[in-house]
């Protein structure tokens, strides 16, 4: 089994950089509670000696902080968000460990990153939900349009370019909207989780990625959307043994995929899938965190082809035999 040390070491060196020396625990709890998670990004912001700055971003509907943590001070502004639905756990651990990788060493290889760009991570979003081991947020008396009467929101519905935050319903969304107003990124992507799927060769997709498809989002940023998603995808395949597709998406303004591309970022979708091994999930989506921005620093994925995202494989049909 590969450590993230040296999933990060070939995700730098695939890129023509010196390698980062950061280890990281071979193993990482795929579910850290939340009080854990919040003590642990802590942690980070002191060890980093202000390299990494962790904040709450707002309250739950119960009072449990929203963080978020930033790390770098250059000029390409990129957003990753984790576990607005709050049974999907993977994208928050692997967002933890990226901020380790590139927050606490203090190589050449770190100052130059972090000169180059700014990123912020919302990290588990629904905290709430989390404790639920449920995809929405809490709100006994929630009547969604998305989401479940009694339960709570969709939060992932409720990001609609002309829905104010504080007019938002579904709490945690109205928090992610101040954020992203606040921080306005460059590139934004959403992790999430979905089932198990095999492609047409009966191997199965390990993850499922997607770009705006609203129409209302320029032809520009959807370009910008897709090289994102190339780099996405190609560092998962290549480093992390994967099999990515495309998500079958649709086009309802309110996701956040489609909102923050209305709103002007290249904005994508991540859907790790429920395999058996979430070491090698959390894996995936720390590569592609690390692959992202190493490429956004340099300038290379200003020079990917967008078309090659079209040629990623749509997802298949569902896994059969496999309980998820």
């Amino acid at each position: 089994m590969r450590t993230l040390l040296t999933l990060a070491a070939a995700t730098v060196a695939l890129l023509s950089f010196s390698a980062p020396a950061q280890a990281a625990p071979p193993t990482i709890d795929p579910r850290p509670t939340n009080e854990v998670l919040g003590a642990t990004l802590k942690t980070l912001a002191r060890q980093s000696h202000g390299r990494i700055a962790v904040r709450s971003i707002g309250a739950t509907n119960e009072g449990r902080p929203v963080w978020a943590a930033r790390v770098g001070h250059g000029p390409v502004r990129i957003q990753y968000v984790t576990q607005q639905h709050g049974d999907e756990p993977l994208g928050t651990p692997a967002a933890v460990e990226f901020l380790r990788t590139v927050g606490l060493p203090t190589t050449g290889w770190h100052r130059w990153l972090l000169s180059r760009v700014t990123v912020d991570v919302i990290v588990r979003a629904n905290p709430d939900g989390h404790v639920r081991d449920w995809r929405y947020n809490f709100d006994p008396d929630a009547v969604p349009e998305f989401g479940e009467q009694g339960k709570g929101y969709d939060i992932n519905r409720y990001h609609n370019p002309t829905l104010a935050p504080d007019d938002n319903p579904a709490t945690e969304a109205g928090h992610i909207q101040r954020a992203y107003t606040e921080f306005r990124p460059d590139i934004v992507i959403d992790y999430h989780m979905q089932g198990r799927y095999r492609d047409e060769q009966g191997r199965e997709i390990t993850a499922s990625v997607l770009w705006p498809t609203n129409t209302g989002v320029s032809p520009a940023l959807v370009d910008d959307a897709k090289r994102v998603t190339v780099v996405a995808q190609q560092s998962i395949d290549r480093l992390a043994g994967g099999n990515v597709s495309q998500y079958p998406g649709g086009d309802y303004e309110g996701i956040a995929r489609n909102a923050y591309g209305l709103r002007g970022s290249a904005s994508v979708l991540l859907e790790l899938s429920a395999i058996d091994d979430e070491q090698s999930q959390i894996r995936a989506a720390y590569v592609a965190m690390l692959a992202v921005v190493q490429t956004a620093a340099d300038g290379s994925l200003d020079r990917v082809d967008p078309a090659r995202a079209d040629a990623i494989p749509p997802r298949g049909d569902p896994a059969r035999g496999i309980t998820d």
